[in-house]
């Protein structure tokens, strides 16, 4: 509850609830994936009874990360593991490429165990003395490795890209006058065009964070010039996020307003957008589709990708019939259906994988990118859900993860931000102030370099869930007495 009390507001300040309603929403969410801490202490309990207090600890870390794994697998929550924590630690996140963010979690657990684990040693005159010197040295070199390598040399860069923020309200919030579909399209494209010359190089909101004012070209419009008169600021890739705006693939106005920009600034676009599809079953005629269309330079839709992990009770409703009491509360929550399969979009020579919103929180399928050939990766997402909370942060610390997994870029074009680039080593190098509408462009560059997360995924969280289940079936088993 602590963790995700930002549901709270999500549900009664976006989603149109009464407080009653929304805090009954947190209480029943908390005390559902509570259980997975429920299950780690009857696995804990379940070792000391058979193996004794030492065995237990030092399977404590095991089992740990085999609920992380349940979680994400069983009812698709991987919400903010433990792992997450570290991932401004250069050293321990060195392990992500191998094992993705459950080694982070595993050391953590590991660590905290050890804590509690005692070591019998024969004292001798000198075992306190040498044991406390270990124990200063490890701390020291510690220490003095992170000093060594938390500032690397920045990361080469070969491309650049417009990151658009649309900066809309999203929900029951949203109660303002409603622009047209004409001035959203016109805004976007003039922001495409011409990226704001001030960004951040960080987070945003961090004291430390500075902010950086570029020297360009004036614009048409500060000019007092025809915005077809000053050519656009060049970039090889634009993005904008995904979003409350009304931009639908079948909408003839929509597509003439993507393909003029895509021609006018000569560059590939992804967009967010709600795709339809003709289905003869469905009652309106269409499958609806949270969906990222892609439109190459020369003004042409050239594919799309259509979200595959829904957000439950916001996408979708799982279940639906088990839920027929709440009928009233659920006619808010999207009608979409699940995309078939991830796709990469291919211009120039390279290729980029994009993923939605929620779909971040998943290692083991964003990898997949990367796998089917991903030079870099785009994320396109609506935090406008968040409000103020720290679950926009905590959304952001799991694409930074999904960055040092894969060893690859991340393009993040959000609705209210963060938007940002993300290196390989998941560092922010470039961002735009939050609640803002504006864009940025930010250097990026190619990779190809597949990590062995990468290729084989949640193998370590495997073992370690194999390690438990072992050692659960072992407990089972009637002590035999040694005569």
């Amino acid at each position: 509850m602590g963790n995700c009390y930002w549901i709270y507001q999500t549900m009664y300040l976006y989603g149109g609830l009464a407080k009653p309603i929304a805090a009954g929403i947190l209480v029943l969410f908390s005390l559902y994936l509570g259980l997975y801490h429920a299950l780690f202490g009857m696995l804990i309990a379940a070792f000391r009874k058979r193996f004794g207090r030492q065995r237990a600890l030092l399977l404590l870390p095991f089992a740990w990360v085999a609920v992380e794994l349940a979680r994400a697998r069983v009812t698709g929550l991987p919400w903010d593991l433990l792992g997450y924590a570290q991932v401004d630690n250069p050293l321990l996140t060195r392990l992500a490429p191998v094992t993705g963010v459950y080694g982070l979690s595993f050391i953590i657990a590991a660590v905290n165990a050890l804590w509690l684990i005692r070591i019998r040693v024969r004292d001798r005159r000198y075992t306190r003395s040498v044991l406390t010197l270990a124990g200063v040295v490890i701390v020291v070199l510690y220490i003095g490795g992170l000093r060594l390598i938390a500032n690397p040399n920045p990361s080469p860069t070969s491309a650049t890209a417009t990151l658009v923020q649309e900066n809309l309200e999203v929900g029951a919030a949203n109660t303002g006058p409603q622009p047209t579909l004409q001035q959203f399209l016109e805004s976007f494209s003039y922001l495409s065009r011409y990226p704001s010359s001030r960004f951040l190089l960080g987070i945003p909101e961090l004291a430390d964070t500075p902010s950086v004012y570029l020297i360009r070209q004036p614009s048409p419009i500060a000019a007092g010039d025809d915005p077809n008169a000053i050519p656009p600021i060049p970039s090889d890739l634009i993005v904008w996020p995904e979003s409350p705006a009304p931009f639908e693939d079948i909408d003839p106005q929509f597509r003439a307003a993507m393909s003029a920009l895509a021609r006018t600034a000569k560059s590939p676009v992804i967009v967010g957008n709600t795709g339809f599809e003709p289905n003869t079953a469905a009652k309106s005629g269409y499958t609806l589709y949270n969906r990222a269309s892609f439109i190459r330079p020369d003004g042409t839709f050239d594919g799309h990708y259509d979200k595959m992990h829904l957000v439950p009770f916001g996408e979708y409703v799982p279940y639906k019939d088990l839920f027929f009491f709440a009928k009233n509360l659920l006619n808010e929550v999207g009608a979409f259906e699940p995309g078939p399969e991830r796709t990469v979009f291919s211009t120039g020579g390279h290729n980029y994988g994009t993923f939605i919103c929620y779909e971040s929180i998943f290692g083991d399928e964003m990898r997949q990118y990367a796998q089917r050939g991903a030079d870099v990766l785009v994320n396109i997402s609506n935090d406008g859900w968040y409000g103020n909370t720290s679950a926009a942060w905590q959304h952001l610390n799991m694409v930074r993860m999904r960055a040092i997994e894969n060893h690859r870029w991340i393009l993040r074009a959000t609705n209210t931000g963060v938007t940002a680039a993300i290196n390989p080593y998941g560092r922010v190098t470039a961002a735009a102030p939050r609640h803002q509408r504006t864009s940025i462009r930010v250097h990026f560059a190619y990779e190809t370099y597949l990590t062995f997360y990468s290729q084989f995924g949640d193998l370590f969280a495997y073992a370690c869930a194999l390690i438990t289940t072992i050692a659960l079936a072992v407990s089972f088993q009637r002590r035999v007495a040694v005569n």
